[in-house]
């Protein structure tokens, strides 16, 4: 039954695990993995893959991680901007931009008889306004393999990185600093985590509060790994964290590495780790806070797989990962965001809601 759920799609043009991935209209972005420097862009309606570019050749990739930036005065959607870093003490540390534009489109052929977008669709060193390269990164032996990360803040300018063993910093993109560091409230490791955006909740709280706390700058984010689960918030205007525990459904409790996404206010996480390969599949209700182990199955085990939401078409993309053999596989698959309705859900652990102090 499970695999009626899923589509398998053109097969990786490589095999990839720990990659990242970055949706743009109908391209899905997929930057790298774990010892692979190559990066594709796969258009979701034509079902191909194209090559984009490769990493530099001295840089290791071992659990990067790959944002899109917001530019607030860019108006031109048909170029992003990407931002890779990671690395830890054995491996060489990376702080990379890329500005893409559509490898599908003619934009580039046109451009290059102007020499106009030279630099476009390769990855570059990260500079500040005086052209100086940028390393994100705190102290040398800070291990950021498996770092996670999100944009936020008022302006979309804040980048929040979460690392092992268990640290948060807030970087500032428009003046290239890190400007707070705190330690996550949790006895267990961080890393290959789940790490996301809550910033819609926050807005719907502020509705009911009076006019003076509704122009406080909180944005939320929430994490999970392990048996560790936490609702963070960051207050934008004294620039402090507050952190809320939050529970873990014991079926989840023991894995890490597994390929999640947020829709709306649920969370689904798929395949993961634990000394054996996962095919299970779990969903967080961020609005009630309940979880729920899912009857349907993954196709294979995975664990180190990607899963990102294609807005375009509401399907939902799992791409890559290692089987329960440690194969690293080629498996691209899909799935329609409506098959995940409560009719598809049983086995329910229902957990006290959360109240915030």
């Amino acid at each position: 039954m499970s695999n009626q759920l899923f589509q398998t799609l053109k097969e990786l043009p490589t095999p990839l695990v720990e990659s990242q991935c970055v949706l743009h209209k109908h391209e899905i972005l997929i930057c790298g993995g774990a010892k692979k420097r190559a990066c594709y862009s796969y258009h979701t309606i034509k079902n191909e893959y194209k090559f984009i570019c490769e990493y530099p050749s001295n840089i290791k990739l071992d659990g990067h991680c790959v944002v899109k930036l917001v530019d607030n005065n860019n108006k031109d959607s048909n170029e992003i901007t990407l931002l890779s870093f990671g690395g830890n003490e054995s491996t060489k540390r990376h702080t990379l931009v890329m500005k893409y534009v559509s490898v599908w489109s003619n934009i580039l052929d046109i451009s290059k008889k102007s020499n106009e977008l030279n630099n476009y669709n390769e990855w570059v060193p990260f500079t500040d306004n005086h052209n100086h390269s940028i390393i994100i990164g705190r102290d040398e032996d800070h291990d950021y393999r498996g770092v996670r990360a999100v944009i936020g803040g008022s302006k979309n300018h804040l980048l929040f990185i979460t690392y092992t063993q268990n640290n948060i910093s807030v970087f500032d993109l428009n003046t290239f600093q890190f400007i707070n560091d705190d330690i996550l409230p949790t006895d267990g490791i961080i890393l290959f985590h789940c790490f996301v955006s809550n910033s819609e909740n926050v807005q719907e709280q502020k509705m009911i509060k009076s006019n003076e706390e509704k122009n406080k700058q909180n944005y939320q984010m929430l994490l999970f790994c392990f048996k560790t689960g936490l609702s963070i918030e960051y207050d934008e205007d004294n620039n402090t964290f507050q952190f809320y525990q939050l529970p873990v459904c014991d079926n989840i409790a023991s894995y890490y590495a597994y390929g999640y996404v947020c829709i709306n206010n649920v969370i689904l996480f798929f395949g993961g780790y634990d000394n054996i390969c996962s095919h299970s599949i779990h969903k967080y209700s961020i609005r009630e806070n309940e979880w729920t182990i899912i009857q349907n199955t993954l196709p294979s085990p995975l664990n180190g797989c990607v899963a990102i939401l294609s807005e375009e078409d509401n399907h939902i993309h799992i791409i890559g990962g290692d089987d329960d053999k440690e194969k690293t596989v080629s498996t691209h698959l899909k799935t329609k965001v409506r098959e995940w309705d409560p009719s598809q859900l049983v086995m329910i652990c229902l957990f006290i809601l959360m109240k915030h102090k």
